[in-house]
């Protein structure tokens, strides 16, 4: 039982019933200073709890904050590394472009792309990932114009090619010119007729050779011309060889210029072993000395 007597506490601790009280008296003052030293210690232990619970917290941010900013860092360096990559490529081809026009002789200047040769700089590192997206994006259209561009080029040098492979040229026979491309005196008839091709004279069994790539049209026999053989080569041109003595090709056959296609003979209306060379575009004959 605890009583309050004037400016102390007496305590009286009844063991039991039949035992003497034991009686104790403490002041009010040491329980106010035990109650006030329990009061700061609770508040002690609530800080440094809250302390170490707020420190615990701040290093575990600062370390997420930390693994985050790696992880964009190394992001970004990833980004750095692909602009640098598309820079590269987009300027290969612009330079691979440029010999590509040359070769196919155009005119035409490729549109300048303002693109940058070597490492990024540090100042581009800085800069955010969405920024170095853009540019990245910029860089994959840059490109995607720039393939175009050399597929473009590359279907006209090719186009160019297979015309110049397709176009005939050089002479077919080694020999000597005879008769010349237009009216002439038939050695037939005595008059004036129109001779649509080079009759070139040479001995029985001299090759003869394709012009130009191109695909045998029709291997033939005719009183006039003989055993002959016409090549088409595409883009209107075609070629005819008349009065040969043997043809070494077949209908169909696809031929490429400087091929044997044939021997020389004295078959068919003829006063003489020789090769009769005609050149049509698109079936109109033409002078085959302008391509020899």
């Amino acid at each position: 039982m605890i009583t309050l007597l004037a400016k102390k506490l007496s305590i009286v601790i009844f063991a039991d019933e039949s035992a003497r009280p034991i009686r104790m008296g403490i002041g009010v003052w040491l329980l106010w200073v035990c109650s006030g030293l329990l009061l700061v210690a609770g508040a002690a232990l609530v800080f440094l709890g809250y302390n170490y619970y707020a420190r615990n917290l701040s290093e575990r941010e600062i370390v997420r904050l930390q693994t985050e900013n790696n992880d964009q860092q190394q992001q970004l360096q990833m980004y750095a590394i692909e602009v640098e990559s598309l820079r590269k490529e987009v300027r290969d081809i612009e330079v691979n472009e440029v010999r590509l026009r040359q070769l196919a002789g155009t005119s035409d200047e490729p549109v300048e792309i303002p693109v940058a040769i070597g490492g990024l700089p540090e100042s581009e590192i800085s800069l955010d990932a969405g920024t170095i997206e853009r540019q990245i994006a910029d860089l994959q259209a840059a490109l995607a114009v720039r393939r175009q561009s050399q597929e473009e080029i590359r279907n006209v040098l090719n186009d160019k090619v297979s015309l110049s492979r397709a176009t005939p040229h050089g002479w077919p026979t080694r020999g000597w010119l005879t008769s010349y491309f237009g009216k002439r005196v038939s050695p037939f008839s005595g008059r004036k007729a129109m001779h649509e091709g080079l009759d070139i004279a040479a001995n029985t069994g001299t090759p003869i050779y394709a012009t130009a790539d191109g695909v045998v049209a029709r291997v033939s026999y005719s009183p006039s011309y003989g055993k002959t053989v016409v090549i088409d080569h595409g883009y209107g041109y075609r070629t005819i060889f008349g009065h040969t003595s043997k043809i070494l090709v077949k209908s169909g056959e696809r031929i490429q210029r400087g091929d044997r296609i044939a021997l020389v003979g004295n078959t068919g209306r003829s006063t003489g072993p020789h090769l009769h060379y005609e050149l049509r575009l698109d079936g109109v004959p033409i002078d085959p000395r302008k391509t020899l």
